[in-house]
């Protein structure tokens, strides 16, 4: 059947894609945390030293010792270390946190909070974004080609039954309905669960993420008097990617859903209208257009 042969063809593409996807992912994953760990860990460290050492030495500081001191602190946030809690917090660049930042590379969210401070870590995540931005361009794009081909299936969709027609309208209108939950529902509750955000909090985050602004005010799993889960920024990550997906499928539903509520509404007045806009009854001969010469 031609349906299925194109349904057929267009999995054979994206499935592949989506594997090479995934393993560009866990591949970058790996090398960042190779690259940055260990220089996150010993900047965790000197800040560690500098704060001891300043607490014991309060008494008799200078301004020389105050402006060092600050100078310790912004290198550290600089390189993603919390000030707060002590060296027992979690790592930025454990696998679960490479992931995610590998994720926020190739999206082009880019939050602003972590970055590599190694020249080997800088010089990889550039070659790293030249490859990985533009298959995850190539994905979405992938999946909005699907989608636009399964709607030229619906083209004759006024020459269907009412029946018809109305099961189609419903199964669209399911799926963004489950989509806008799965995606934009339920993910900002759970993060304001987890982080201690209120509901607008977590959604406001989620729309921040999804629409790749990303400011970098609200990111998940940074909060070092909070422990999460391994994997929580790893499925955060996974989130991201499924939410961009479903966005690029969603993106053309929007009208076309529209467009098919306003058909179901005159057809329910018992009227009809062609593509020029002119009102015909049901039951009645459709009048041919007779081409006008020159």
């Amino acid at each position: 059947m031609p349906r299925a042969g194109l349904c057929s063809r267009w999995g054979g593409r994206v499935l592949p894609l989506l594997l090479a996807y995934i393993c560009y992912l866990l591949l970058g994953a790996t090398i960042f945390q190779l690259l940055e760990k260990q220089a996150e860990s010993q900047s965790r460290d000197r800040f560690q030293f500098e704060k001891l050492r300043f607490l014991e030495n309060y008494t008799c500081l200078d301004q020389q010792a105050v402006e060092q001191f600050v100078q310790v602190i912004m290198e550290a946030w600089v390189k993603g270390v919390n000030p707060k809690g002590n060296s027992t917090n979690p790592s930025n660049w454990d696998f679960g946190s490479s992931f995610f930042f590998a994720g926020t590379v190739v999206t082009t969210i880019g939050y602003g909070n972590l970055a590599p401070s190694t020249e080997a870590g800088q010089v990889f995540c550039v070659f790293y974004a030249l490859v990985g931005i533009p298959l995850n361009v190539a994905f979405l794009n992938h999946l909005g080609t699907g989608l636009r081909a399964h709607l030229t299936m619906l083209e004759r969709w006024e020459d269907q039954p009412r029946r018809s027609q109305l099961l189609q309208t419903l199964g669209l209108a399911l799926f963004l309905a489950l989509g806008t939950l799965l995606i934009l529902i339920l993910p900002p509750m759970i993060f304001s669960h987890v982080e201690g955000w209120s509901f607008s909090e977590g959604f406001y985050f989620a729309f921040i993420t999804l629409s790749t602004i990303g400011f970098g005010d609200y990111v998940v799993g940074t909060d070092p008097s909070k422990h999460y889960l391994s994997v929580y920024r790893s499925l955060a990550a996974i989130w991201i990617l499924l939410g961009l997906a479903w966005l690029a499928l969603v993106l053309p539903l929007g009208p076309l859903l529209l467009h098919r509520r306003s058909q179901l509404w005159l057809l329910g007045r018992g009227l009809g209208f062609k593509e020029g806009g002119a009102p015909e009854t049901d039951g009645l001969p459709r009048p041919q257009k007779t081409p006008i010469s020159a």
